[in-house]
């Protein structure tokens, strides 16, 4: 649901809090490092990439989006004058956190829906019915005269059913539509 934008963002809007633009200056320049070196491991042949494990080219990528991040915080604080960042106010800080969270209330919604579905999907009754002659023509005629399939009455048939509390079944008249 995240891109690796967005964690690079989140992760640097916390860890800049309160800090100067000399400390995020030294945040930029520890980015710009961990960027070349993990660029270098990635390059690297696999058995000579330490024993960290997890895959070096991802690290770089993590490493670039943050040093874009802390650049565009630098700058921030440049443009402005402010002493310190404080994401409240990062008006495009703010904002792409506004989108994240629409998004992940989207996906949420999504979700939900999509778990609906399924729970109706698991009540769903689909059924084959081999009827006598005589029936067959008298689901058909109704049918017909109602301008329904046989199926279709069928269903509006079995809405209308109840039991009762000895275990009968009836159907209170209705008018198929």
């Amino acid at each position: 649901m995240w891109s690796s934008e967005d964690k690079a963002r989140d992760t640097v809007r916390r860890q800049g809090r309160s800090l100067s633009a000399r400390q995020v200056g030294e945040k930029v320049a520890e980015a710009v490092v961990r960027v070349r070196e993990s660029r270098q491991q990635a390059a690297a042949p696999a058995g000579s990439r330490g024993e960290l494990g997890g895959d070096p080219a991802e690290l770089a990528w993590v490493w670039e989006a943050r040093l874009v991040e802390w650049r565009r915080i630098a700058a921030l604080l440049e443009s402005k004058g402010y002493a310190t960042y404080e994401p409240a106010q990062d008006p495009q800080g703010t904002a792409w956190v506004g989108e994240r969270e629409q998004r992940r209330r989207d996906a949420l919604t999504r979700q939900e829906g999509w778990l609906a579905q399924q729970r109706d999907e698991q009540d769903e009754l689909r059924a084959e019915l081999w009827l006598a002659a005589d029936v067959s023509r008298r689901i058909r005629a109704i049918a017909a005269r109602a301008g329904l399939s046989p199926e279709q009455v069928l269903a509006q048939l079995a809405e209308h059913a109840c039991m009762n509390d000895r275990g009968m079944v009836s159907v209170e008249p209705f008018l198929p539509g």
